[in-house]
C-alpha cells in the first residue's frame, strides 16, 4: 500500500521535499499545497525582477508540468485552516480534508503588517513574493520619491530596486547602521557609501512613526521617529516576518516564532516534518537551536526532510553552514553562518571595499560577513565544519589567505 505525503508549501524546501520523496518512492502519492497561484518560482532572483534586469521566464523554476511528470498532485490557491495530528487530516477552506501518512509543514512566513495610521495606503510595499514583484517593479518605475523602511536584508533589496528605477529614496535606520546585528560601523560604512552611490540616502537613528495621505488614499510622505516628513509616493517595508502557523493553533505541534524541531526536521508529533525558514531546527554544529531563512539552507532541509519521510527510520540529519549573498553594488557581499550570534568577534579593513568579520562562540568560529573579497568563503565555512577551537587564531583568520595547515588540527571532522 501506497505512502500518502502531504507537503505544505511550495517554496524551495517544500519542493526539494517533494522532489527527493519520489526518487526515493516511485509509488508514494504525493501532494503540495500552496496558497500562491503559480509554481515554484526563484525568490533569490524575484529582485532582480524588480529592479526591471530581468523578464518573468528566467525567474519561474517550475511549470505545472514538472509535477505531472512526477505524478505529484499541486494544489495551487489553497488555504489551509487546520491540521489533526491524531486523524492524520489537513483541513482546507478550498478543497476538503486531505489526508496523510506523513505531512510536511514548509509554509514560510508573512511579511510583518506595521500597526501605524494609514499603514494601509496605496504605494506601501512588502516584499516577498513574486506577485509583490510584480506590483513592486511596475510601482518604482513611475515613482520619484521614495522612503525604504527595515535596515537588514529584505530591507536592502528594496532600497536597490529604488536605485535601479531611479527613485529618489531615503532608507530610515534605527540605529546609527546597517545590519547591525552583524556588521561595525566600520563594514557598514562600506554599505553606506554604496547606497549613496545609486541614490539612496540612510537615515540613521529613525524608524517609521506614521504616513501621510494625499486625498486618493496614496500615499505621499513618510513621518519618521524624529518627526521628520519625507516625500514618498512609493514605500518599501521589510521589518521581519510572521511565521505562517496560524492553522496549527490547537494542535499539538509545538511551535513559537517558528516550529521545533530536531536535526532531521522532525517535529515533536510522530509522522510531522517541517523545513525552511518556519523551522528553529537543532543544529548539530552549534548544538542549539536557531534559524535560517536562506534558500540554500531551506533547500537542504527540504532533502533531508524528504529523506527521512520516504525512510522506514529517519536517519538524514541536516547538517549545514548556510550564506546569504548581496549582488546589489559594484563589491560582492556575503554572509555565512549565524554571524548574529557568538559572544565574540575579530575584524578587519583591508581596503574601502574589503573587510571581514568572524563570529565566535565558546572559542569556535559560527558565522561571519565578508565584503569584496569572498575568496575565504570555503574555508571558514570548512572551519565551522570542523568545529575547531580557533578563537585564540584571529590573527591568521584575519589574514587575506587563510592557511588551514597553520591552524591548530580540528576538534572533529
Amino acid at each position: 500500500m501506497s505512502t500518502s505525503h502531504v507537503i505544505l508549501g511550495d517554496g524551495i524546501a517544500g519542493s526539494s521535499a517533494a522532489e527527493t520523496i519520489r526518487e526515493s518512492d516511485a509509488d508514494a502519492d504525493i501532494t503540495v499545497v500552496t496558497e500562491e497561484g503559480e509554481a515554484l518560482y526563484n525568490r533569490i532572483l524575484i529582485k532582480e525582477f524588480a529592479k526591471g534586469k530581468l523578464p518573468e521566464a528566467p525567474v519561474s523554476i517550475h511549470e505545472p508540468g514538472w509535477y505531472d511528470e512526477r505524478d505529484i498532485d499541486l494544489q495551487l490557491n489553497t488555504h489551509v485552516t487546520g491540521v489533526d495530528t491524531d486523524a492524520k487530516e489537513v483541513h482546507t477552506y478550498d478543497s476538503g480534508t486531505i489526508e496523510y501518512d506523513k505531512l510536511l509543514i514548509a509554509t514560510g512566513g508573512t511579511p510583518v503588517q506595521l500597526p501605524v495610521e494609514n499603514g494601509d495606503a496605496e504605494g506601501i510595499h512588502q516584499f516577498w513574493t513574486f506577485p509583490d514583484a510584480r506590483e513592486i517593479r511596475e510601482n518604482a518605475a513611475d515613482a520619484e520619491t521614495g522612503v525604504v523602511v527595515g535596515a537588514g536584508l529584505l530591507g536592502i533589496d528594496l532600497a536597490a530596486i529604488c536605485g535601479a528605477q531611479g527613485v529618489d529614496a531615503k532608507y530610515l535606520m534605527r540605529g546609527n547602521r546597517w545590519w547591525r546585528y552583524a556588521l561595525s560601523l566600520d563594514g557598514a560604512e562600506i554599505i553606506h557609501d554604496a547606497l549613496e552611490d545609486i541614490g539612496v540616502e540612510p537615515v540613521f537613528e529613525s524608524g517609521l512613526d506614521h504616513f501621510e495621505v494625499d486625498e486618493g488614499g496614496h500615499v505621499e510622505s513618510v513621518v519618521d521617529s524624529n518627526g521628520e516628513a519625507h516625500p514618498a509616493d512609493f514605500v518599501g517595508i521589510a521589518v521581519g516576518l510572521d511565521y505562517n502557523t496560524e492553522f496549527l493553533q490547537g494542535s499539538a505541534v509545538e511551535f513559537e516564532d517558528g516550529i521545533f524541531t530536531d536535526e532531521h526536521m522532525r517535529t515533536n508529533v510522530e509522522d510531522i516534518y517541517a523545513a525552511g525558514d518556519i523551522t528553529r531546527y537543532h543544529d548539530v554544529i552549534l548544538d542549539d537551536r536557531t534559524q535560517n531563512g536562506a534558500w540554500g539552507s531551506a533547500k537542504e532541509q527540504g532533502v533531508t526532510a524528504g529523506k527521512n519521510m520516504a525512510a522506514d527510520e529517519p536517519t538524514a540529519t541536516f547538517r549545514y553552514v548556510p550564506s546569504y549573498s548581496i549582488t546589489h553594488f559594484d563589491f560582492p557581499f556575503l554572509s555565512f553562518g549565524h554571524p548574529t550570534i557568538g559572544d565574540d568577534h575579530a575584524e578587519r579593513k583591508y581596503s574601502d571595499s574589503e573587510w571581514r568579520r568572524l563570529t565566535f562562540k565558546d572559542g569556535k568560529l559560527v558565522g561571519g560577513v565578508l565584503i569584496g573579497d569572498l575568496s575565504q568563503q570555503s574555508t571558514f565555512k570548512k572551519i565551522i565544519r570542523q568545529e575547531r577551537p580557533v578563537g585564540d587564531q584571529t590573527d591568521l583568520l584575519l589574514e587575506e589567505d587563510v592557511d588551514l595547515d597553520s591552524l591548530a588540527a580540528p576538534a572533529a571532522e
